[in-house]
């Protein structure tokens, strides 16, 4: 380790070597592009290192992957990191990507390293059926929509929801018609939820005139016109009976 004690790629080498050395492997260094070549009777491991986790450190191991099916990528063992979500998501990655993961840490006089977990094939349909879940609500919340009212990759523009349009649909019923009722709305179309929109009120969109009955307020009346083509959508969806009553 060099004068200001912070790590170089070669200060990972020699921890390694020692593990799999006793592991009863022979070791050998910078082969072929190699960082590590790692030989037990007809096994080959390869092991790249570096000092960050980074994409050119990937590519550079599935790369590897041509000669191996067992190749791990190297970094110094994070400091606070492992039990962030990022740190997951980057394990997560890495997995995805069937490499093995090795930690190396550094203290005072000596280094250690740990395999965080080994290179294994990728279960793509274990992995989809243990996401289930999310998967169930992201088709949940396509089927909410009506169309596809938002930009792809934006992350400073209000997201239309199928909540959201779901409240602008119920706004636009209010604004065309005047008071309704939650029974009414539903039998409109608007969907189980509409009960707890209006009561909860999250927006401040709606007001109640009495009991069981609702209209649109100042607020709603001025910031659903930020979605006119939502609103041509639902006037068009407006019961004949119902029109003849506004």
């Amino acid at each position: 380790m060099n004068s200001v004690n912070k790590p170089q790629e070669a200060d990972l080498y020699k921890p390694i070597q020692a593990h799999f050395v006793r592991e009863g492997y022979e070791v050998y260094g910078e082969v072929k592009d190699c960082d590590m070549a790692i030989v037990k009777d007809d096994e080959l491991l390869i092991v790249e290192l570096k000092l960050n986790l980074s994409v050119d450190l990937l590519i550079q191991a599935t790369k590897r992957q041509r000669l191996s099916e067992h190749v791990y990528v190297a970094i110094p063992k994070p400091k606070n990191k492992k039990k962030s979500k990022r740190w997951t998501d980057i394990c997560q990655l890495v997995r995805r990507l069937e490499l093995g993961l090795i930690l190396v840490s550094f203290s005072n006089k000596s280094k250690n390293m740990e395999v965080a977990f080994h290179p294994t094939p990728f279960n793509r349909q274990k992995n989809i059926g243990q996401n289930k879940r999310k998967r169930q609500q992201v088709l949940k919340e396509i089927d909410g929509r009506s169309a596809d009212f938002n930009i792809g990759g934006s992350n400073r523009t209000q997201i239309l929801t199928a909540y959201r349009e779901n409240c602008i649909q119920i706004a636009c019923y209010l604004e065309k018609i005047g008071e309704l009722s939650p029974k009414t709305l539903v039998e409109m179309g608007t969907g189980e939820k509409t009960s707890s929109i209006l009561t909860k009120n999250y927006y401040g969109w709606f007001e109640r005139v009495r009991r069981g009955v609702y209209v649109l307020s100042e607020k709603g009346k001025k910031e659903t016109k930020n979605y006119p083509e939502l609103l041509m959508h639902y006037k068009e969806k407006i019961p004949e009976n119902e029109k003849n009553k506004a």
